[in-house]
């Protein structure tokens, strides 16, 4: 349908070093996916207003900060299974917690408080990824094993004022990575095991209508994170494909991003650096942070400052 996009390299920006590789550790998380016993499972990449990256490792209920200099520094290791990660605008981390609910993380002592733990009364299925809106509204996604076989996962929504918890979509194949487009009027959802990415416009009042499949993907493994940037243009990561793709707003692919070798596997994205046109990409396979230089700057997330 369309041409080939151009290529880019990914380059290795931090890998995770030796001595915080846990590979042979028991975790109830790799135990249900029914994967081999691995390192590392990164995720979450994230930046807070003074340019820091942060960035999760699920099965083994780990925080990491990266430095400058790509160096990781440890700030938590808690009985829980991190997802998600976005910095709201007070400077605390929110975290998708798949076992243990939305869980908020002050990042100067290293204190858990526990946001949300349950939807009407029941547990979550399993939270996976977040992002807050430029009114302070976080959106979640309650994924859990979800997939065309139970498309029972939601996309919810915590109200900034009140607290009030929303269900903005219910019977979603495995819902996963979140993005706003420029404006906040639409929110694009990744629907992993569908292999698409869906367009959620928003009302006025934050109610969802005309949802509709944006993005039909190929390849085993469908789509996990995003990141949008001033453009409108919608960075996809596709571990199936072990590849990021770049969309326009019109969904026509504009680049390929290949990290080097064949094992590659990103999970999600971030922008940051100096002019913020840098994607940071988190590599489960190799436990390391990728990065590339982009065309257009990313937008700014909320924790992100002006």
């Amino acid at each position: 349908m369309y041409a080939p996009p151009q290529e880019l390299p990914a380059y290795c920006h931090a890998r995770l070093p030796d001595a915080l590789r846990l590979a042979g550790r028991p975790s109830r998380w790799l135990q249900a996916r029914q994967h081999r016993q691995v390192h590392s499972f990164l995720e979450g990449p994230a930046f807070d207003a003074q340019g820091r990256l942060y960035c999760t490792d699920i099965p083994y209920g780990r925080i990491f900060r990266i430095d400058d200099g790509g160096v990781f520094h440890q700030l938590a290791a808690y009985d829980g299974e991190p997802n998600g990660l976005k910095i709201a605008p007070d400077g605390r981390a929110f975290i998708a917690d798949h076992r243990l609910g939305l869980l908020a993380m002050d990042l100067a002592t290293g204190r858990f408080t526990v946001v949300c733990d349950r939807a009407w009364g029941e547990c979550f299925r399993g939270l996976n990824d977040l992002i807050f809106a430029a009114d302070g509204d976080l959106y979640f996604t309650d994924q859990g094993q979800s997939g065309l076989q139970d498309p029972s996962g939601r996309l919810l929504r915590l109200r900034a004022g009140s607290g009030t918890l929303e269900c903005v979509l219910d019977d979603i194949p495995s819902p996963n990575g979140l993005a706003f487009n420029p404006d906040g009027s639409v929110l694009y959802l990744n629907v992993t095991r569908a292999n698409q990415v869906w367009r959620v416009p928003l009302d006025g009042h934050g109610h969802a209508s005309k949802v509709g499949v944006f993005l039909n993907l190929s390849g085993g493994g469908g789509p996990d994170g995003l990141a949008v940037d001033t453009a409108g243009n919608l960075a996809v990561a596709a571990p199936g494909t072990g590849s990021v793709w770049l969309f326009s707003p019109r969904g026509e692919p504009l680049l390929r991003i290949r990290p080097a070798g064949d094992d590659a596997r990103p999970t999600n994205l971030a922008y940051g650096g100096a002019d913020h046109r840098t994607l940071f990409i988190t590599d489960s396979a190799t436990g390391s942070i990728l990065s590339v230089v982009m065309p257009v700057p990313g937008l700014r997330l909320a924790g992100q400052g002006g």
